[in-house]
C-alpha cells in the first residue's frame, strides 16, 4: 500500500467503539513509527479530515460532513428514489429506507419518516449486519454465484451465528429463493420490535443499485396487508430502477 493509502487508512480506525484516538494509538494501529503517525495526523488535520478534541485525542473532522452533503446531492439512487419513497410513505404511513452495499458493508443511505417514525438502531452511515434484515438479504440475493461464494467462504462463522445455512449448496439455494421472489419480509431479525419489507433496485445486468424497504412495528403485522406492502415496495423499486436505467 502506498504512503497515501496508509495515511487515508487512519480514517478506518474510527468506529462506534473507538470514536477518538491519540497519535500514539494511530501509529501503533497502523504499525508505523511515532513520527510517521504524527505526520499522518498533521496532514489529515490540515485537510479537515481529522480534528483535535480534548486531551490530545483526535476524531473525524468536519470536512467529512461537507463531503456527505455532496454525496447526497450526487447519489443517483437518492435523486430518482426520494420522490418514490415519499409516495410510499404517504400511501402507507410507514418509514421508507434505501440501503446500499459498499464492499461488504450495508449502509442505509436515506430515510423518509412515516407518521410514527420507528426507532432505528442503524441509520445513515452506521454499518448494518450483512446477514440480518430485509435490505441486506435482497442485496446479497442479487450477487452472482461467484460473488456469493466469496462471501460464504470469508464470513462462514458469522453466517452460522445468524442462523443461515452452513452448507454452500443450501446457502446458495436460500438466496436464490429470495432472488426469485423479488422481495424479502423480515420480522424481528435485526431489531425485535421491527419488521421490514424489502426489494432490490436492480440494474439491467441483474445486480443491485440499492435496496428499498418499508419499516414498521411488528405490532402492526396483525392489521396490515403484507401482500399489498410487498406489491408497493417491489413496484417502487422497479420504478426507481427504470428511471436509473
Amino acid at each position: 500500500m502506498s504512503s497515501l493509502g496508509r495515511m487515508l487508512g487512519v480514517l478506518d480506525l474510527f468506529d462506534d467503539t473507538r470514536l477518538t484516538r491519540t497519535a500514539e494509538d494511530i501509529a501503533a494501529a497502523m504499525e508505523v513509527s511515532l513520527p510517521t503517525g504524527y505526520r499522518y495526523v498533521r496532514t489529515l488535520l490540515e485537510a479537515g479530515l481529522l480534528q483535535r478534541v480534548e486531551n490530545s485525542h483526535y476524531t473525524l473532522g468536519p470536512r467529512i460532513i461537507l463531503l456527505d452533503h455532496y454525496i447526497r446531492k450526487a447519489d443517483p439512487v437518492l435523486r430518482e428514489g426520494i420522490p418514490v419513497m415519499r409516495e410510499l410513505v404517504e400511501k402507507t404511513g410507514f418509514d421508507c429506507v434505501t440501503s446500499g452495499l459498499f464492499g461488504t458493508q450495508v449502509l442505509d443511505t436515506h430515510r423518509e419518516m412515516g407518521g410514527a417514525p420507528a426507532t432505528l438502531a442503524y441509520g445513515r452511515g452506521r454499518p448494518r449486519p450483512l446477514f440480518q434484515g430485509g435490505a441486506p438479504k435482497v442485496l446479497l440475493a442479487s450477487f452472482t454465484p461467484v460473488q456469493l461464494r466469496k462471501v460464504f467462504d470469508a464470513r462462514h462463522d458469522e453466517i452460522v451465528r445468524c442462523g443461515l445455512p452452513a452448507e454452500w449448496s443450501e446457502f446458495r439455494k436460500y438466496f436464490a429463493g429470495i432472488r426469485k421472489a423479488g422481495h424479502y419480509v423480515s420480522v424481528g431479525e435485526l431489531e425485535p420490535q421491527l419488521a421490514a419489507v424489502a426489494a432490490p433496485i436492480l440494474k439491467s445486468d441483474g445486480s443491485a443499485w440499492a435496496a428499498l424497504s418499508l419499516v414498521l412495528d411488528t405490532s402492526r403485522l396483525a392489521i396490515v396487508d403484507i401482500r399489498k406492502l410487498v406489491q408497493l415496495v417491489t413496484e417502487g423499486a422497479a420504478r426507481i430502477g427504470g428511471r436509473l436505467a
